[in-house]
């Protein structure tokens, strides 16, 4: 017996699941959603929101909420290698810059004022198909409760728990961790800095407040051994390289602002459907390098709301759904990701970056090429 019935459940309240479950809540849908943090909160993200991340929130009826968060402009790319050499990248339009904190905070206000149901530290322990929908059993605190829904759709991130659909095992190959915190005391300007060293890169990009998002990806074999916070795995980034080290000599670490994820693995097959259709990292995830994994995130979300509500109404079969869904993610996305993991590997061989650096100043488009390269297109 189910203690609650619903048309629609979305497991995970981050920007993907946020957005799902507002675009069919709007449509008129009984929307549930769920996720077991507290919120809110800070995230390991890169905090920047390219041109066609905003055209998605504006769709959903974000634009308003997005300009009272103050976000910060951002123009240019700047890559920063230890060697000293720089290369200089216009971005495709003007990004804007907004901590995890407050993006999720708005969103999760968006879609209640939508009707959806949200419900926070609520941790899903089984899903499971039931008659013609499905069963989520979750637990809050020592209160255990049923539902069931018609649809569920997965937004819980690249590691869902052992038991879940979509989990599996960590495929060979490095395995990196994710930090991040906010500084004050750095002087910022409308540009994403990237620094490269051995073992990782580090990004500095501006958000509200006058505050820099510093974010790493760091390799775990090097990194994750020597049982440091997360500003000690930050202050060991920059000792790597010199430009980085003398970027934030005088920056101060906000309090509370610090996040780390782990382990995150950017070799993992693109998966839209495992029972459930999946939606933001539980789909695919883009090296963080590229900039843009919160675009990918809305994109799958765009994807799939228009093919839910189909469903819903009895237009298409689930079959349909699973095959137009999962082309749609394979079109819209090989061509980001496969540029966007063949320069993680380029920039983590030593020599290889100077040589596309000479190249990329010898030729400016063949710059702004590789960046167009591993965003999504925009509609």
């Amino acid at each position: 017996m189910v203690d609650a019935v619903h048309d629609v459940i979305v497991l995970g309240g981050g920007v993907a699941g946020s957005s799902v479950a507002l675009a069919l809540a709007k449509k008129g849908w009984d929307t549930l959603l769920l996720d077991r943090q507290r919120f809110p909160r800070h995230k390991v993200c890169g905090e920047f929101l390219s041109p066609e991340s905003q055209r998605m929130l504006h769709a959903l009826g974000m634009r308003e909420p997005l300009e009272q968060l103050g976000p910060s402009l951002i123009r240019r790319t700047r890559l920063i290698f230890n060697h000293g050499r720089q290369l200089e990248i216009p971005l495709p339009g003007t990004a804007i810059g907004i901590s995890r904190y407050r993006l999720d905070t708005a969103l999760h206000a968006g879609a209640v004022r939508a009707g959806v149901k949200l419900r926070t530290e609520t941790t899903v322990t089984s899903v499971y198909p039931a008659g013609s929908g499905y069963v989520v059993e979750a637990r809050q605190g020592k209160v255990c409760t049923s539902y069931y829904a018609r649809i569920v759709i997965a937004a819980w991130g690249s590691n869902p728990r052992a038991g879940l659909p979509g989990h599996t095992e960590h495929p060979e190959g490095k395995r990196y961790l994710g930090v991040k915190s906010h500084f004050a005391g750095i002087k910022t300007e409308p540009v994403v800095e990237l620094y490269f060293f051995p073992g990782g890169y580090l990004g500095l990009s501006p958000v509200e407040g006058g505050y820099m998002n510093v974010a790493a990806l760091l390799e775990q074999g090097i990194f994750g051994q020597t049982g440091k916070s997360v500003l000690g795995m930050i202050q060991e980034a920059w000792g790597r390289n010199r430009h980085l080290f003398a970027r934030l000599a005088h920056a101060e670490a906000v309090p509370g602002t610090q996040a780390a994820v782990s382990p995150v693995n950017l070799n993992r097959a693109v998966n839209a459907w495992d029972m459930l259709p999946q939606v933001g990292d539980a789909t695919v995830m883009i090296p963080p390098l590229c900039g843009d994994g919160m675009s990918m995130a809305l994109r799958s979300s765009e994807l799939c709301a228009p093919l839910a509500d189909s469903w819903l109404r009895g237009e298409i079969s689930l079959q349909q759904w699973q095959h137009n869904y999962t082309q749609s993610i394979q079109r819209e996305f090989q061509r980001p990701l496969w540029w966007g993991r063949r320069l993680q590997w380029i920039f983590g061989v030593p020599v290889l970056p100077q040589l596309m650096l000479g190249a990329a100043r010898f030729t400016p488009r063949l710059a702004y090429g590789m960046v167009q390269a591993t965003r999504i297109k925009d509609r």
